[in-house]
């Protein structure tokens, strides 16, 4: 049986995974974010940093982005990118969520993830993640917006045992204080089954 072919960022950055980018369009949930520009906006495992890229270049105008991913290979990529184009506002850094993110508490607006969050169920490090998610978004008006796939069985994407629900979600974020404040259920790639993913958003009670 021949390996998996791997989809390989346009960009030509280094990634640990796949990316997003020829399946999702950044835009279409970007857009779902309802930015104003000058947010502290994090794209939390960042992969390749086409998301970050984006918003960076259409979105965030005043703000910063912060490009976070544990693989060290893909934030090298983006700081290449930073000096190579004089983006002064966007910040790359390494961590591991679910152990700890590298930030002061409550200095982002926004945090983003995209087909990340299905990691830390199969890690079982749901209840750290969330954690430090909440630590370092501000208590009036931060949000964790998280975008993955829905929980059904599949042809692509992660095995089902590790995806979660919109309910799922609710009830683990509440358990940490967080309220969900929006849900779109009907976002991603058009399959078979109908749209693959869900992009539902929390803040602080």
């Amino acid at each position: 049986m021949g390996k998996k072919k791997m989809m390989m960022p346009a960009n030509g950055h280094r990634i640990q995974g796949m990316t997003s980018e020829k399946f999702l369009d950044a835009n279409e949930f970007l857009d779902e974010l309802n930015l104003t520009g000058s947010e502290n906006f994090m794209d939390a495992g960042c992969g390749d940093g086409h998301v970050a890229i984006k918003a960076l270049e259409e979105y965030i105008t005043d703000g910063c982005v912060y490009a976070l991913d544990m693989y060290e290979p893909s934030i090298e990529d983006m700081l290449k990118y930073k000096q190579e184009n004089n983006a002064d506002n966007l910040i790359p850094i390494v961590s591991n969520i679910a152990e700890h993110i590298d930030l002061d508490d409550e200095t982002l607006d926004v945090i983003l993830m995209v087909n990340v969050f299905h990691g830390f169920k199969a890690t079982r490090t749901l209840d750290e993640a969330v954690d430090e998610l909440a630590r370092v978004i501000k208590t009036d008006g931060g949000r964790i917006a998280i975008m993955d796939y829905k929980k059904q069985d599949v042809k692509n994407g992660p095995p089902t045992v590790i995806r979660s629900s919109p309910e799922d979600l609710q009830e683990l974020f509440s358990a940490h204080g967080l309220k969900m404040t929006y849900l779109n259920e009907e976002i991603g790639e058009d399959i078979p089954e109908g749209k693959s993913h869900y992009l539902i958003i929390f803040e602080k009670e």
